[in-house]
């Protein structure tokens, strides 16, 4: 089974939910100014391109990052082939092939659009049902291939609650294009920042 990256590169002028901070990364120390070695300084917000939702990013006392069980992040895990639908319902779960899988990623018509750094409102979510739907199966981990699991400018997230109320984490800005759907291996990987809402993560796929 071949092994996939499906995390996007962090660099200058990426694609960024309005309003987050963007990623930028400046010289500190330089050899080319007579520094001994090279060094730079990162700034960027937690939720920068492919990243985790932990359960303090909604809710107050909510666990961070740093307290996400190892077993939540790596395991099996199955990819739903959700092309050519504008969102994913409960209607749309039922139809798939769910089964027992309890790491859960989207793979929807978003995915060429993770690589444009226009930010597109529309982009293919999660809906509140399908949200009850994933708790009711005890999923542990939902995927998705743009910056949110949510609906754009949805009151209150009522998605981002359900879930993360339920302790199921988030993996959003997934880049899912080259990769197949069906069973596959999921290692998630986020910064262990503590006392993080969320971080950026490495996510490799084995599918």
């Amino acid at each position: 089974m071949p092994l996939y990256d499906a995390t996007l590169p962090l660099q200058e002028g990426m694609l960024t939910f309005p309003g987050d901070p963007p990623f930028k990364m400046v010289p500190f120390f330089s050899s080319g100014e007579g520094d001994p070695f090279n060094l730079a300084l990162v700034s960027m917000g937690t939720h920068l391109g492919t990243h985790v939702d932990a359960p303090a990013h909604y809710l107050d006392g909510g666990a961070t990052v740093d307290q996400i069980p190892l077993e939540v992040l790596v395991g099996p895990g199955l990819i739903l082939d959700m092309t050519g639908r504008p969102f994913v319902d409960l209607r749309a779960l039922e139809d798939s092939n769910l089964d027992k899988h309890v790491r859960v990623l989207l793979k929807t018509d978003n995915g060429p659009r993770l690589s444009n750094t226009e930010f597109h409102t529309d982009y293919v979510y999660l809906t509140e049902d399908a949200a009850d739907f994933l708790v009711e199966r005890k999923v542990l981990l939902v995927g998705i291939d743009y910056l949110s699991v949510e609906a754009y400018d949805n009151p209150d997230a009522p998605v981002h609650r359900t879930l993360l109320s339920a302790g199921v984490l988030l993996v959003e800005g997934l880049n899912m294009v080259e990769i197949p759907a069906g069973p596959c291996e999921i290692y998630c990987l986020p910064l262990r920042i503590a006392g993080a809402d969320g971080a950026p993560a490495r996510v490799l796929i084995r599918a």
